[in-house]
């Protein structure tokens, strides 16, 4: 079982982590999973990591879950550190882990210095490529939807005790947001 994850955000806005699960030969899109990441402020990858698996890895603790047999992150040393720092938090310590880097597709690994660059038509690099590829693309997916939903809000959704239908009852009755916010208190 491995377990890769992904960070995405547009300029530090509405940052979102992907994990995404590849088991027996095949991605298993059941336990994919999109974490919120909470109180960042501005562009931090490497905190929002830490956060995502912190959370991922102290649910698995707290209900006896199984840890994956290797943890891929999107990312090169920082995004490394930054997860080894959650985990050791957790105490986890014997858990496989490693980065993929993008642009030169290189490895890191917890017990090398240097990165781990294979040759591009490996098969063992061509499947942590896929697994990495599909944390990006689910990460960008659910941090478009997040996104998306926060333009096409209304300042009403914001108001305890109205939700979508009162929502449209209101707009319905008094035409614009405009009108809702004129309208006399009764």
């Amino acid at each position: 079982r491995i377990e890769g994850f992904d960070i995405s955000n547009f300029q530090g806005d509405q940052p979102v982590a992907s994990l995404v699960v590849w088991e027996e030969g095949r991605m298993r899109k059941g336990d994919y999973r999109s974490f919120n990441i909470r109180d960042l402020t501005g562009p931090d990858d490497f905190a929002a990591m830490r956060q995502a698996v912190e959370r991922r890895y102290r649910r698995v603790l707290e209900e006896v879950g199984s840890m994956p047999d290797l943890i891929l992150l999107d990312g090169g040393r920082g995004q490394l550190n930054a997860a080894l720092e959650a985990l050791a938090l957790l105490g986890v310590e014997e858990t496989a882990i490693a980065g993929l880097a993008k642009r030169e597709e290189e490895i890191y690994l917890p017990s090398r210095p240097e990165p781990l660059r294979l040759d591009r038509h490996d098969p063992g690099l061509k499947l942590l490529q896929e697994i990495r590829d599909e944390a990006h693309r689910f990460a960008v997916s659910r941090h478009r939807r997040r996104r998306s939903r926060r333009t096409l809000g209304s300042r009403l959704d914001e108001i305890p005790g109205i939700g979508p239908q009162r929502r449209r009852q209101l707009l319905r009755h008094f035409g614009s947001l405009a009108g809702v916010r004129e309208a006399p208190l009764e």
